[in-house]
């Protein structure tokens, strides 16, 4: 199972996790309501540091054809897309912008899970996020046990320490935020706690 910190926003968020190996960066780009957006300056600084085998996405809620020319402009390996789309529209925005997909599939209800069929064949990765946006609602993660893809399928919504284990049966990446903040503020220790965690479950596994 990989890691995703999401909603990173300091030089030492990002320092932090190239050193434990964290497998993706994230960042909140276009969603100013959330208290982890950072400005296109500071994305750019945070992209410079030295990223390693580190792979970094640009999450972006609802974006205009301007928003995504402008944010390909970033070192990002992948656009993070939270919004309506299908198969054609990836395939255009894959094709213009040379970024990788990750799709959000939010789920309220047992159904919305199979929504990942419009999207599966552009997208690199799926993710199954709550409705939340900026909180971390959760929802059942069971509800994508039995959902086989093509690519790797990523889970978020609520995600904390002692439900890895479980989620690791369900998963190829777990995307984590709220759970490694104290005070809406990214918590070092709770990252790397978090990270050692997993990293354990994968050697046991």
């Amino acid at each position: 199972m990989k890691l995703k910190v999401c909603g990173l926003s300091n030089p030492i968020e990002v320092e932090t996790c190239i050193n434990i190996n964290v497998s993706f960066c994230g960042f909140i780009l276009n969603y100013p309501k959330s208290h982890r957006h950072i400005s296109y300056e500071r994305a750019v600084n945070l992209l410079n540091i030295s990223k390693k085998k580190i792979q970094n996405v640009g999450v972006l809620v609802n974006p205009s054809l301007s928003e995504l020319e402008k944010f390909s402009k970033l070192d990002l390996d992948y656009f993070q897309l939270y919004g309506q789309y299908d198969n054609n529209s990836l395939t255009n925005i894959k094709k213009k912008f040379q970024k990788k997909i990750i799709t959000t599939i939010q789920v309220k209800h047992k159904s919305d899970v199979d929504l990942y069929k419009m999207v599966e064949d552009q997208s690199d990765i799926i993710l199954w996020d709550s409705t939340g946006y900026e909180k971390s609602l959760g929802w059942s993660h069971n509800w994508i046990k039995n959902v086989k893809i093509k690519g790797e399928k990523m889970i978020a919504g609520n995600i904390t320490k002692d439900k890895l284990t479980d989620l690791s049966k369900l998963a190829d990446i777990v995307d984590v935020s709220g759970a490694l903040e104290t005070n809406k503020v990214k918590d070092i220790n709770k990252i790397k706690e978090f990270a050692t965690h997993i990293k354990k479950i994968n050697n046991e596994n």
